[in-house]
């Protein structure tokens, strides 16, 4: 559906997004992840045509944004972090105006609003002005008005931003209705919304594609997934030594929830490498009563972090 090739994006001195190549299925809903500054928004420009990129090229649905820009819009809806919406508008009145703008035949638009109105939970809201609606049916507008002309492809940023918890379930749940028959590129700082949405996860930093994955790819090769926590009945002689020694073991630091009672370690192995049953047969050996054991689960946080920090 979308392909981008070494795309190159420059203003003046500053290189916003530095040669990246990207390739997103049909049917996928991708999480653009990264700092602020590290190319998003600038990449999601480029692929709707509105920037024109300093070198590479985007392809939506085998056409170039460059080449044919206009065919390329008529098959994406765009929700940009900060959208334009008329307060004194009826939803109804907005939605028929987009609608006209994306040329939708007369005869067509009323089942169309319908149609997105549905989607989009607006049906109770259609007669009102936009200016009396609260921000999570804004956001909902916002997203109505980029489906009204049943495009293939949703570029979303930040689209929860500014949302309440419970809003931003809603949009959440309501992204993941239409990722089941649109591609979706959701570009978020909210990790755990990617993490419930998205069925793959891109990492951008300073311009370029440092992770490309499923959630639980990336998880897997986090440092976080090599840790094992630990907590002995008692302070026996030489633990941390004896650790330290085991088949794939890395590294052994203290970890002070136990107090000096209930001494608590944690244990970082080799990627790919569980040393849990080796610290199990260890603790049988020398007798020790190990009263925790437990992998410390990875977050989509912690590989943000470890990717994305000087």
């Amino acid at each position: 559906m979308i392909s981008v090739s070494n795309l190159t994006k420059k203003y003046g001195p500053v290189t916003a997004v530095d040669n990246i190549s990207l390739e997103v299925k049909k049917g996928e809903i991708l999480g653009f992840l990264g700092p602020n500054g590290a190319g998003k928004t600038t990449t999601l420009k480029v692929i709707t045509g509105y920037l024109t990129p300093s070198s590479g090229s985007v392809e939506v649905k085998g056409v170039n944004t460059q080449v044919d820009p206009q065919k390329v819009k008529s098959s994406i809806g765009y929700v940009p972090e900060s959208f334009p919406l008329y307060e004194d508008m009826m939803v109804y009145d907005y939605l028929a105006w987009v609608a006209e703008m994306r040329d939708i035949p007369k005869g067509d638009r009323q089942k169309r609003i319908k149609q997105t109105a549905e989607v989009c939970g607006l049906i109770p809201v259609l007669s009102k002005d936009i200016s009396q609606l609260s921000r999570g049916y804004r956001q909902r507008v916002g997203l109505a008005q980029a489906m009204v002309h049943d495009p293939d492809i949703l570029l979303l940023d930040e689209p929860t931003s500014g949302l309440d918890p419970n809003q931003i379930v809603e949009i959440r749940n309501l992204i993941k209705k239409i990722g089941q028959e649109k591609t979706v590129i959701l570009s978020t700082h909210i990790l755990p919304e990617v993490q419930a949405t998205c069925n793959r996860v891109i990492i951008i930093h300073k311009g370029k594609i440092v992770a490309d994955g499923s959630p639980d790819e990336l998880l897997t090769r986090s440092a976080g997934a090599n840790r094992v926590s630990l907590q002995f009945a008692e302070n026996y002689d030489g633990i941390a030594d004896h650790l330290a020694r085991v088949d794939f073991v890395d590294k052994v630091s203290k970890n002070g929830n136990g107090g000096d009672s209930h001494p608590g370690f944690v244990v970082e192995s080799k990627k790919g490498r569980d040393v849990r049953a080796k610290i199990f047969q260890l603790a049988v050996e020398k007798n020790w009563t190990l009263i925790e054991m437990h992998g410390e689960t990875a977050s989509l946080e912690d590989v943000f972090h470890e990717l994305t920090q000087d």
